[in-house]
């Protein structure tokens, strides 16, 4: 396993980072503590990703399971040993939560430092390694599968002034080590590093973002993020590598998909894989896999790890080093998974790779 400083941090990663959102809905915990398991001691994996939400769908009755999955895994561990990233939910309709009977959550500074103090309790920990904002408080378009950025959507939002407050609160108690986003644009990474710049004991500087990044969800990222994220030194978590489980071929037709499987158990959210241009998008890359003998799993974490031919320089900064890919898998699925990693796509693979993509530059988004 190779291992990297995450963005300007001094966190030291494995470039795997392991997912845990299924756990509690698809995986039992027994299950997931036996992947963790797997992950950390065969495969050298120091870091994992949880989040108060989880599992996904979010319900009252599974709310904070995942999190007591982490804990029974963490029991086994000296705390020192593993990297722990978690997040706080951002805007949203749900008033199953702990947030003081309020019945949204939010950004706020009250919000956040009250979820922080239930994500340790649930996690049997006294810190958090980082902190995610999971998706922003206000309006940005181009998330989960949404249209583009629309002026007339725009609403009222908790400032980023208040919410990096929280944050630095959290460090300075010791609660909190280092502050990332999910779900971010350029704008966002921009406004809240410059707050840090200009006010560093007010504010703490983002050292990461988690945001969607495949073969299919390219264009959101290296469009404008890449620069962004360049020049501050924020990392690169890239989740879903897999587009939801769209790129392993196996769900490529809507038609052939069993019903335990994601797209069924979560309605709406995976719409944007299905009556979009994915499904030629998914067949076409897998072609490309089939002609050169290797599965279009393979093809996809090789890529997402290796990076694009145009941003490999840009990846492989040693600050600013994409960790592959934040994963969730069945423990069989898990270690052919990983040793993925190790591919090495040739110039020709890739050259092919970047026609389809100017072909379906954006399908998840498009019919």
């Amino acid at each position: 396993m190779d291992y990297v400083k995450l963005g300007s941090s001094d966190l030291e990663v494995s470039k795997v980072c392991m997912g845990t959102m299924t756990f509690g809905q698809q995986n039992t915990e027994k299950e997931g503590v036996e992947q963790l398991n797997l992950a950390f001691d065969q495969y050298g994996i120091n870091f994992l990703d949880t989040a108060e939400l989880y599992p996904v769908p979010s319900k009252a009755e599974t709310q904070g399971m995942t999190d007591k999955t982490v804990a029974e895994f963490l029991k086994g561990r000296r705390r020192e040993e593993v990297v722990l990233a978690t997040k706080v939910c951002g805007k949203s309709q749900m008033d199953y939560f702990p947030r003081k009977e309020k019945t949204t959550t939010s950004l706020t500074k009250e919000q956040i430092l009250y979820s922080v103090d239930k994500s340790l309790e649930r996690l049997g920990t006294d810190h958090i390694d980082l902190l995610q904002l999971h998706w922003p408080d206000r309006y940005v378009g181009s998330m989960f599968g949404q249209a583009d950025f629309t002026p007339s959507q725009v609403r009222e939002a908790v400032p980023f002034e208040e919410t990096l407050e929280a944050l630095q609160i959290l460090i300075e108690k010791g609660k909190v080590r280092y502050a990332g986003v999910s779900n971010e644009s350029p704008f966002g990474v921009c406004s809240m590093i410059e707050l840090a710049k200009q006010s560093p004991d007010l504010y703490p500087r983002i050292v990461s973002i988690q945001n969607s990044y495949s073969l299919v969800v390219r264009k959101d990222f290296e469009s404008g993020l890449a620069e962004s994220c360049y020049h501050h030194k924020v990392g690169l978590l890239p989740y879903s590598p897999l587009a939801g489980g769209s790129l392993t071929g196996k769900y490529a037709i809507k038609e052939d998909v069993p019903e335990n499987c994601r797209y069924k158990m979560f309605p709406g959210f995976m719409d944007r894989y299905y009556g979009s241009q994915n499904e030629k998008a998914t067949i076409a890359y897998a072609e490309i896999a089939k002609d050169k003998g290797l599965t279009p799993t393979q093809v996809r974490v090789a890529l997402v790890s290796n990076a694009f031919a145009h941003v490999s320089d840009f990846i492989s900064f040693p600050s600013l080093r994409s960790l592959g890919a934040i994963i969730v898998n069945t423990s069989l699925q898990l270690s052919s998974d990983i040793k993925a990693y190790d591919i090495k796509l040739d110039e020709a693979t890739l050259k092919e790779i970047d026609q389809v993509y100017k072909l379906y530059t954006d399908p998840t988004k498009f019919a």
